[in-house]
């Protein structure tokens, strides 16, 4: 059974803006706004199958930290217009998410960006492509290389079935996304199926690093990460080049961080002691 995204957008009472896109869609932003006064915000950018909301631990001790955390739903996730688990191009991401950074450039001199899981992917893609000035990387949950056994591969005839629908109904969504230990199955705004044009769009294999990146980057990686090991995303940091580059490991933490103040306090130091 399909969502009213709209009416549930129109039904949200907390803070939130909407940024209206130049094809005519509206992209969800929630808010957490800083308790004190603040020019200074972070950029959360979710990762697959998710959306803003499961990132409130994290919004709100951003903002209790002095900066107003914004959340965007990508297009076709959350509250976010767009058909669900698709987008049509890599250039309407790309469009999407600088068009995003050009609207809170707006209201905030200092902007970060974080990224979480395939959100890496979409904050190192809008930084090469904005041309406004986004001042920190804040990248986690993400490596080189998956660990081995985490996706099954599917069979041959499944491939083919893709394969075809994707020739004659490309904005289809027939990838069902599933792992062990996978979160948000019992929230209708999550996403667990996909069009084969949006997977190839969330490949790292495809990024260009070859660029320096002009502001702090920090890594973090949890402990106990299904997904990618420590020493993947160790790998993953090495790449990027940039002259300020911070790794942590998150104790005890898995792909779908929890946001507890023992997880923060590296972060928040790394705040504090760049912003």
């Amino acid at each position: 059974m399909g969502i009213d995204v709209k009416q549930l957008r129109e039904d949200f009472k907390e803070p939130h803006d909407l940024v209206n896109t130049s094809d005519g869609i509206t992209l969800f932003l929630r808010k957490w706004e800083s308790q004190s006064p603040s020019n200074k915000a972070i950029l959360i950018l979710h990762g697959i199958t998710a959306y803003s909301g499961p990132y409130e631990p994290f919004g709100k001790a951003i903002s209790r930290a002095g900066f107003t955390a914004v959340g965007l739903d990508l297009r076709g996730h959350g509250l976010s217009d767009g058909n669900r688990g698709d987008y049509p191009s890599k250039e309407r991401l790309i469009s999407d998410l600088v068009e995003t950074i050009s609207y809170l450039k707006k209201q905030f001199s200092t902007l970060l960006l974080f990224g979480h899981s395939l959100g890496v992917l979409t904050a190192l893609i809008t930084k090469k492509n904005s041309n406004e000035k986004i001042d920190g990387l804040i990248l986690m949950s993400a490596g080189k290389t998956f660990n081995p056994g985490v996706y099954k591969k599917p069979s041959v005839l499944q491939k083919l079935k893709i394969l075809v629908s994707s020739i004659f109904q490309p904005s289809k969504p027939v990838i069902n996304y599933y792992r062990e230990g996978i979160s948000g199955l019992d929230d209708p705004l999550f996403n667990f199926k996909y069009t084969l044009r949006f997977m190839r769009l969330a490949s790292f294999q495809d990024l260009d690093l070859s660029e320096e990146i002009d502001c702090p980057v920090i890594l973090g990686v949890g402990e106990h990460d299904e997904i990618f090991s420590i020493e993947s995303a160790q790998s993953l940091l090495d790449e990027i080049l940039s002259k300020d580059k911070t790794f942590f490991v998150m104790p005890g933490a898995k792909h779908a961080v929890e946001f507890t103040e023992e997880i923060f306090k590296d972060l928040k130091s790394w705040l504090i002691a760049k912003f």
